[in-house]
């Protein structure tokens, strides 16, 4: 199971596996508090992109595009894969930062978890 959660919202024993998918550390919050069970900064936008959009929703559909060809590159590919066999054994909890729960790059990591096949 892949659910989504802001870093900001306290943690919840249903959270399972608490994965941080952005590229910077979130503001206010301390590395040790256990929010955060690992950092997977690697998968998140580059940071190209990331200052490209700047949760402009009118650049929400081309920044979706131009993310998922980032996440169809190798070495992310891998880091998707891993994670998405993890998401089948236990609950894995996709943690992020932005204050738009609609258009964040978290949801697109989700989206593509769910359609790597198991194997």
């Amino acid at each position: 199971m892949i659910k989504l959660k802001r870093v900001y919202e306290p943690v919840a024993r249903g959270d399972g596996r608490r994965v941080l998918v952005e590229r910077l550390w979130p503001r206010g919050v301390r590395k040790d508090d256990g929010r955060v069970s690992e950092w997977l900064r690697d998968i998140a936008p580059s940071p190209e992109l990331r200052r490209w959009y700047g949760h402009e929703p009118a650049r929400w559909v081309e920044f979706q595009r131009r993310y998922r060809a980032e996440l169809r590159r190798p070495a992310r590919r891998r880091l998707l894969e891993a994670l998405a066999d993890e998401a089948r054994r236990r609950t894995v909890t996709l943690v992020y930062a932005a204050r738009d729960t609609e258009r964040n790059s978290a949801r697109l990591v989700r989206e593509e978890l769910e359609k790597i096949p198991a194997g």
